[in-house]
């Protein structure tokens, strides 16, 4: 089996369990049955890192369900092949040729040599992020919580940022509030943005960035391309949010928690779910740069969504080709492989397509919804992101699952789910004879 059909496999019996678990008396604080169908979704936006939900995670689940959640929230994060490697390791078994195989699928490593040390890395290096992030995060809450209710919101809440999943604990204040109340806490949102940005950087970039250091000529092509969009992005739509933002959400609080609150929103809608503003409050400039971050996303192999900050360069790079008449693709001195332009194509056509057809079939199931709320919602599900205008509660039974299957997908990847659902049709010798079209 490929990895793409592992993969979905092994991602749907996850998300199976969970919804079994989540589905029981012991799961909600008011000891019933969960609905099938709202355990599913719960189960599926957890597991897919995603951060949709139907229910207030605080209010209705109980510290088994909450606990479950996070759960599914990890190991959909790392990955269920970290995940099996990490027991492996720690109970000594060799891993052969096939596990590393799945592994560098896993982690989108180019080469399968060093695959495992990688993979030992990225364990180590998630437990320290997090596990330092959750004692700061411990000692934030501890103002307003007693002691082992901040240790565990602190732990919850670092496992969520780093995972880009954006699930919070938050409805003990203030029902579906996320991070609103701590938009002028200074040390709240570096922790948090730090968590993000480290979670959806990539683990190759990572093992790049901890093998050379602050040596940038020595990265490897794929390193420079993510650190240089990511910064990109972050800088110039701090700005964009800032001033569209100026004369509404923005224009009756302090300096302070003005660039906080315009930091924040650059980073979290690239996969986070996390939010300091009210987002159903934004307006419709600010909606709009929002679902573009969505559909950009974070980086290849790391716990972010969208169609990744690597493809996106691609389709720039080779807009500029065409407009050059030129057929190389060039950045930092190094040529990409013309092959990388299909691959790039694909995913944005499929990506673009599955929205499309999400966005019709709920706009016919539920009329009554608005249609900028309905693309803020979609794009939300299939970028793996979590933000929501507060339309996901009001979702009838056909929707939520169009919005689950957006999420696995999203998670997984959609060019990837369809290549495990394709048939794998052999090359021929025989091939049909060439004729030009007219494009554009």
């Amino acid at each position: 089996m490929s990895y793409a059909k592992i993969s979905v496999l092994a991602f749907f019996t996850i998300i199976m369990i969970g919804t079994f678990l989540l589905s029981l008396p012991i799961s909600s604080k008011s000891g019933e049955f969960t609905p099938f169908i709202d355990a599913l979704f719960t189960a599926t936006s957890a597991t897919c890192v995603t951060g949709l939900v139907v229910y207030d995670t605080y209010n209705h689940f109980s510290v088994f369900g909450q606990i479950v959640i996070l759960g599914l929230i990890q190991i959909g994060g790392l990955g269920f092949m970290i995940i099996a490697t990490m027991f492996l390791l720690a109970l000594r078994k060799r891993i052969g040729i096939k596990e590393r195989g799945l592994l560098k699928d896993s982690v989108n490593s180019i080469h399968i040599g060093g695959v495992v040390r990688l993979t030992k890395h990225i364990i180590v290096g998630t437990f320290i992020f997090e596990g330092i992030a959750a004692i700061i995060l411990a000692i934030i809450f501890n103002r307003e919580m007693e002691i082992s209710a901040s240790i565990f919101n602190g732990i919850f809440h670092s496992i969520s940022a780093f995972c880009n999943a954006g699930f919070d604990l938050m409805g003990r204040f203030n029902e579906y509030s996320s991070l609103t109340r701590y938009s002028n806490d200074t040390v709240m949102n570096i922790v948090i943005l730090t968590l993000i940005t480290i979670g959806g950087i990539g683990f190759i970039v990572w093992e790049d960035i901890y093998r050379h250091r602050h040596k940038f000529k020595y990265y490897q092509l794929h390193t420079k391309i993510v650190l240089c969009t990511t910064l990109f992005l972050i800088l110039c739509s701090s700005i964009l949010f800032y001033m569209l933002e100026a004369n509404n959400l923005l224009e009756n609080i302090s300096v302070k928690e003005k660039i906080l609150s315009s930091l924040f929103h650059a980073i979290s809608p690239r996969t986070a779910g996390f939010n300091t503003v009210d987002t159903t409050s934004l307006s419709e400039g600010s909606k709009l740069l929002t679902i573009i971050l969505m559909v950009i996303g974070g980086n290849s192999g790391s716990t972010a969504g969208g169609i990744k900050t690597t493809t996106f360069v691609v389709l720039i790079l080779s807009v500029i080709s065409s407009v050059r008449y030129s057929d190389e693709l060039n950045i930092f001195g190094r040529r990409l492989e013309y092959n990388i332009i299909k691959r790039a194509s694909s995913v944005i056509t499929i990506y673009i397509s599955s929205a499309l057809v999400a966005m019709i079939l709920i706009s016919l199931i539920q009329p009554e919804l608005v249609l900028s709320d309905i693309i803020f919602e979609v794009f939300s599900a299939i970028g793996t992101v979590g933000l929501s205008t507060g339309i996901t509660s009001s979702l009838t039974t056909l929707s939520k699952l169009i919005i689950i299957i957006l999420m696995f997908c999203g998670r997984i990847g959609s060019l990837a789910v369809v290549m495990a659902v394709a048939h794998n049709k052999k090359n021929t010798l025989v091939k049909s004879p060439i004729e030009k079209i007219i494009i554009g």
